[in-house]
């Protein structure tokens, strides 16, 4: 089931924000106030509302820019979520290597990338508590089909999707739809797809919805 979050959702202040008790939490107080502060000033604001789960994927689209990693990197400090996410294995070399591991980074090899969803779930379901953000195309370059690895992760960790977008023509945050149980992946991408139609990226030609 999926329930739609993006018409008619509230708009909120980044440092309104409404985050459940149930979501992972970490990041100073300082350091939140002060990312919350940077958004607001260059005019960013948060729509709907973030999923209220201990374990759940968020992810994060249209990713056409390397200002996608900075912005969102501002709304996990804003929102002090405790996340994890993955990275090219060769970033997690001195010296950013200890701080990559530190922002919640996991090193993957893509050339040795065989049985990575099972890992990644197991260590889910081992887990008391994990959020894992990602970029679903997997690219910042033009691509259609999308990557669907965090259908597949879902799917085995038996946890939900929230799919959030960065309209950077809105300034807006978009807390989007929730895919509470992973049953067919070909129909719910097309959720996502008709989803992200309505999200506007930082560059719009490199973020392809349809064939």
């Amino acid at each position: 089931m999926t329930k739609s979050l993006h018409s008619n959702a509230e708009t909120r202040q980044v440092n309104e924000a409404n985050i459940g008790p149930e979501v992972p939490r970490k990041w100073p107080n300082w350091l939140s106030r002060f990312s919350a502060w940077v958004l607001t000033q260059n005019g960013w604001k948060v729509e709907g509302e973030l999923i209220n789960q201990k374990k759940a994927i968020l992810a994060v689209a249209p990713h056409t820019s390397n200002w996608d990693f900075f912005l969102g990197l501002f709304v996990v400090f804003s929102f002090r979520l405790n996340i994890n996410f993955f990275g090219k294995h060769t970033i997690f070399v001195p010296p950013l290597g200890a701080l990559v591991k530190r922002l919640g980074g996991i090193p993957i090899e893509r050339s040795k990338a065989h049985g990575v969803v099972t890992a990644i779930a197991n260590k889910i379901k081992a887990s008391e508590q994990l959020i894992l953000a990602l970029a679903p195309e997997g690219t910042r370059s033009p691509i259609y089909p999308w990557k669907t690895g965090f259908m597949h992760i879902a799917r085995e960790a038996e946890i939900p999707i929230q799919i959030i977008g960065l309209d950077y023509e809105k300034k807006a945050i978009v807390l989007g739809p929730i895919i509470h149980k992973v049953t067919n992946i070909d129909e719910q991408m097309q959720t996502i797809y008709a989803f992200y139609d309505n999200v506007c990226a930082k560059y719009p030609k490199n973020c392809i919805t349809k064939p």
